[in-house]
């Protein structure tokens, strides 16, 4: 008995969900008919007849994707309307990542998150800690003449971030401090004068934003990670160079954010401890 209560029931609602999508749709039953391939007659009698009959897996679908939901919405097997390729477009994007400092969508990712913790694991030094001098150093090549102009709208920008009413956290290799200091890698034919400074401005704004910054470094021969940034519970990007991968579902945000709690865990050196450790690396530079 309980059988054929649930197969009325069901039924009911495919009734009732196929008479919502047509009136969002606009189309009259004759043209739903037409685009389906279906009779007129089989399509007024999905949306009036209240029997506990449901219509075969091809006239499901060819409803479904005339009237641009999900079949499994129609037979109440999901709560979102949504086709899979409009739920997977809506959680993951893909957009341009110009070789620029904080570009507008950065910003925007930035500010849509104020008040939420963010989390990055950056490419190389965090921008929003790195010096004029810095900067200059390594994005002039990139931005020619605009230069000036593109650094001074990223420096009002940085300061915005650090000022904005989010906690961060950043994970970084420990190898990416030496290399800076020591002016190798990624960092070689960086002057000793900047490589000092950056240390010492990245040391004071450590200790100004404490707690609201802190900053761990991990041992990458046992841990690693993709730069990443998780702007609360809102958003995941990953940086891939030219273009940034975002996931907006929670779910994959979740896994992520599992990974770096393991980041924070694990990390060799911790918020507390990187004020020290800059100056152990200040006390070595020599060239």
């Amino acid at each position: 008995m309980s059988i054929n209560i649930d197969k009325r029931l069901r039924a009911e609602q495919f009734r009732l969900r196929l008479v919502r999508a047509l009136q969002d749709s606009g189309l009259s039953q004759s043209a739903l008919a037409r685009q389906t391939g279906v009779d007129r007659s089989t399509i007024s009698q999905l949306l009036t007849d209240d029997g506990a009959r449901l219509p075969n897996a091809h006239v499901v679908g060819a409803c479904a994707a005339v009237l641009g939901v999900s079949a499994d919405w129609l037979l109440s097997l999901s709560e979102r309307p949504e086709s899979a390729a409009e739920l997977l477009a809506g959680s993951l994007s893909l957009t341009e990542a110009p070789r620029a400092l904080v570009d507008e969508r950065i910003f925007e990712w930035h500010r849509e998150a104020a008040g939420y913790k963010i989390r990055h694991v950056p490419a190389a030094l965090p921008d929003m800690l790195k010096t004029r001098a810095l900067l200059e150093w390594e994005y002039a090549p990139h931005l020619g003449r605009t230069a000036d102009q593109a650094i001074g709208a990223s420096q009002d920008r940085l300061a915005w971030m650090q000022q904005a009413p989010s906690d961060y956290e950043i994970a970084m290799p420990l190898y990416e401090l030496d290399n800076f200091a020591t002016g190798t890698g990624y960092y070689n034919g960086l002057p000793l004068e900047i490589r000092r400074e950056q240390l010492g401005h990245m040391k004071t704004v450590c200790d100004q934003l404490y707690p609201r910054l802190r900053i761990y470094l991990f041992d990458a021969k046992r841990l690693y990670s993709a730069p990443v940034t998780l702007f609360g519970p809102l958003l995941c990007v990953f940086y891939a160079g030219s273009h940034y991968l975002a996931f907006r579902d929670s779910d994959r945000i979740q896994t992520f954010t599992t990974h770096f709690d393991r980041l924070v865990r694990e990390a060799d050196l911790t918020a507390r401890q990187i004020p020290d450790h800059i100056d152990h690396l200040l006390a070595r530079l020599t060239c």
